[in-house]
C-alpha cells in the first residue's frame, strides 16, 4: 500500500480557512439549533411528519456542530487514530449523511401527499416517519462503524487519508448517500412546484401563499444542491486520483475536499431557514398542499363513481 506525503504549508492554510468559516458557523449554529429544537419540541401543538423529520434534522445538525471543533484541531495537528478520534469520526460521518437523507425524506413526504392523495393517510403518519428515521440512524451508525474501523487500520492520523488505495465503499457511499438522494429531491420538488402552479387561484392572498411556497421549495432545493454537491464531486475526484495513483494531485484534491466540506458543514446554519419555513408550513401550507390533495381526491373519486364502461372508454 502506497502512501503520499502531505504539503504542510497547504495543510496549515486549510486549518486557517476552517477557522475563519467554522467560528461563525458555530456562533450562529449553536443558538439557532437550540431555538429550533425548543420551538419544534415545545411550542408546536401537533406532531406531523414534517415535525418529526425536522427534529431529527436538528439532532443531526447539532451533533455535526459538536464535531466541528475537534475537526479543526485534528486538521491543524496530526492527531493519532485513538478512541477520541474514532468517536468524533463516527459522529461526523454519520450526521452529514443523515442530514442529506432527512431532507430527501421531507421532499418524498411532500411528493406522496401530492401524487397519492388517497393513499397518503395510509402511507404517511408521524409514527411511520419516526420509525423510518430510527432505521436510518441505525443503518448509518452501523455502516459508519464498520467503514471507519476498516479505514483506521490503514491510516495513522485522524481525518487524514494518506494512502492512495481506492475505497470502493466510499464510492458507494457517495453514490447512494448523495447523488441518488439529489435526483430524488429534484424530482419531488419539481413535481410539488408543478402542482402548486396548476392550482386554481381564488384570491390574491392565495396567490401570494402559492408564490411563497414555490420560493421556499426552490430555495431549499438550491441550498441542498449548492451546499452538498461540491464536496461530493471533490470526493469523487479523490477516488479518481486514488485509482490513477496520482500522488502529485493529492494535496490539491485534499485541499479541495476540506474547503468544500466547510461549505457543506455551513448547512448547519442554513438549515435554520429551513426550520423557519417548516414552522410556517404548519400554518400556511394547509391552505396550499391539501388543496392540491383535495383536488386530486375529488378527481379520483369522480372517476371511481363512474360506471365501469365509462372508465374503460376513458
Amino acid at each position: 500500500m502506497e502512501n503520499c506525503t502531505e504539503d504542510d504549508s497547504m495543510q496549515n492554510g486549510i486549518a486557517l480557512f476552517q477557522l475563519l468559516v467554522y467560528i461563525p458557523v458555530l456562533s450562529l449554529g449553536i443558538p439557532l439549533n437550540v431555538i429550533a429544537f425548543w420551538v419544534f419540541c415545545c411550542k408546536l401543538k401537533r406532531w406531523t411528519e414534517t415535525r418529526v423529520y425536522m427534529v431529527n434534522l436538528i439532532v443531526a445538525d447539532s451533533f455535526l456542530l459538536f464535531a466541528l471543533p475537534f475537526l479543526m484541531y485534528f486538521t491543524k495537528y496530526k492527531h493519532p487514530n485513538d478512541n477520541l478520534c474514532s468517536t468524533i469520526e463516527k459522529i461526523y460521518f454519520t450526521n452529514m449523511p443523515m442530514s442529506i437523507l432527512i431532507i430527501t425524506l421531507i421532499a418524498i413526504d411532500r411528493y406522496i401527499a401530492i401524487k397519492f392523495p388517497l393513499k397518503a393517510k395510509i402511507l404517511r403518519s408521524p409514527v411511520k416517519s419516526a420509525s423510518i428515521c430510527g432505521v436510518l440512524w441505525m443503518m448509518l451508525m452501523i455502516s459508519s462503524y464498520f467503514h471507519l474501523e476498516f479505514h483506521n487500520k490503514k491510516e495513522k492520523f485522524c481525518f487524514r487519508k494518506q494512502s492512495i488505495q481506492p475505497s470502493y465503499a466510499s464510492l458507494a457511499s457517495i453514490t447512494f448517500g448523495y447523488f441518488i438522494p439529489l435526483v430524488i429531491v429534484i424530482f419531488c420538488s419539481v413535481q410539488v412546484i408543478k402542482c402548486l402552479k396548476k392550482k386554481t387561484v381564488t384570491s390574491p392572498h392565495e396567490t401570494k401563499l402559492i408564490q411563497k411556497a414555490i420560493r421556499i421549495i426552490s430555495v431549499n432545493l438550491c441550498v441542498f444542491t449548492v451546499c452538498f454537491s461540491p464536496v461530493h464531486i471533490a470526493l469523487l475526484s479523490r477516488f479518481v486520483v486514488d485509482v490513477a495513483g496520482a500522488c502529485s494531485l493529492l494535496s490539491e484534491v485534499t485541499a479541495c475536499i476540506h474547503i468544500c466540506a466547510c461549505l457543506a458543514n455551513s448547512n448547519c446554519c442554513l438549515d435554520a431557514f429551513c426550520y423557519y419555513f417548516a414552522a410556517k408550513e404548519f400554518q400556511e401550507f394547509p391552505s396550499l398542499l391539501p388543496t392540491c390533495i383535495l383536488m386530486r381526491s375529488k378527481k379520483n373519486q369522480s372517476q371511481e363513481s363512474q360506471p365501469p364502461t365509462d372508465q374503460v372508454m376513458t
